[in-house]
């Protein structure tokens, strides 16, 4: 799953954006993707590591 150009581009506009160019939607949508990716590889990790199957809120919190 992925954070699409759309929810980028309304992200955008509701923080003030009139218009938003798809090079700045697909920079932000790469960006985010990989950063949510690697957060979500870490808190999988602390999970396991607490011998955990479930991904709870505090692994996502100590993997940010």
């Amino acid at each position: 799953m992925r954070i699409t150009k759309m929810t980028i581009k309304k992200i955008l506009k509701e923080v003030g954006a009139e218009r938003v160019s798809e090079p700045a939607a697909n920079e932000l949508a790469r960006i985010l993707n990989k950063h949510a990716y690697t957060i979500a590889k870490k808190a999988v990790k602390l999970a396991a590591h607490a011998k955990r199957k479930t991904v709870e809120r505090a692994d996502i919190e100590l993997a940010k």
